[in-house]
């Protein structure tokens, strides 16, 4: 292959990893026609430039910082794959229990979910979005963290929200993420926001991240929360098995949700 391709296929990995976060070698060799070890030396010439910075598997870019999307657009992505994971994750949650539901869309349709929950159930969340799902839902009771409200994700955070959190204990925590590493953990659009999901985690006994299959390996933003033990990420059965072994591999205890029936 002459040096002139290589130059334009290497162009194009930057300009992926720039637009997705994070670019993986089997997806690169899928989408550029090319063998693996052609996508692995390229992205070695690419990391020694300067360019990309090596992951497990793939690359990132140095300088993507996206745009966070707002909730309600968010909603309408894999909405299939988002039921499926709610109506799962609505199988760790019992009668009596007290849990935190994360903001997120996500967690959201878990929130729907639990709207036919038999027994009393105590729902703590920063989401307004949750709070509206479940506000009138006979047997569950609802708390809403206040704090300072932001609009594009129609939850509150802050101070105000941490200092209630600390007075606080729950049977589970269910978290949503913008992005989802085996090495880095999980991702969110700035501290700020990671700084709360980890203090929700340290209140929880249990603690269920949920993200579909395509925030798998997905790296938006910089702000991250590592893995800690015990953790349990719940996706969909759409989820690459590279990606799920390496989880693994790191402790995370992953579970796969079935398609919904259409």
């Amino acid at each position: 292959m002459s040096s002139s391709a290589a130059r334009a296929r290497r162009e194009r990995i930057v300009t992926l990893a720039e637009d997705t976060g994070l670019t993986g070698v089997d997806e690169l060799s899928a989408r550029l026609a090319v063998s693996p070890s052609t996508i692995r030396r390229d992205l070695a010439r690419l990391t020694a430039d300067g360019r990309l910075a090596r992951t497990y598997g793939g690359a990132m870019a140095l300088t993507t910082a996206p745009a966070e999307t707002p909730l309600h657009r968010r909603t309408a992505e894999a909405g299939k794959a988002k039921q499926a994971i709610a109506a799962l994750a609505a199988t760790h949650v019992g009668a009596g229990q007290t849990i935190l539901l994360d903001a997120g869309s996500t967690v959201a349709a878990l929130a729907r979910a639990l709207r036919g929950s038999r027994g009393d159930l105590t729902v703590v969340t920063p989401s307004l979005t949750a709070v509206v799902t479940l506000g009138h839902t006979d047997g569950v009771h609802v708390t809403c963290l206040g704090g300072t409200y932001r609009p594009i994700s129609q939850a509150f955070v802050g101070p105000l929200t941490e200092a209630a959190l600390e007075r606080m204990t729950f049977d589970a925590a269910f978290l949503g993420t913008d992005g989802v590493s085996p090495e880095l953990g999980v991702c969110e659009a700035d501290t700020e926001q990671i700084r709360l999901k980890e203090l929700m985690a340290r209140r929880a006994h249990r603690v269920y991240v949920l993200a579909h299959a395509t925030k798998l390996g997905a790296a938006p933003f910089h702000a991250w929360a590592p893995w800690q033990p015990g953790w349990t990420l719940v996706t969909d059965a759409a989820a690459e098995p590279a990606q799920v072994r390496a989880l693994r591999a790191r402790g995370v205890e992953v579970l796969l949700a079935a398609p919904v029936a259409r």
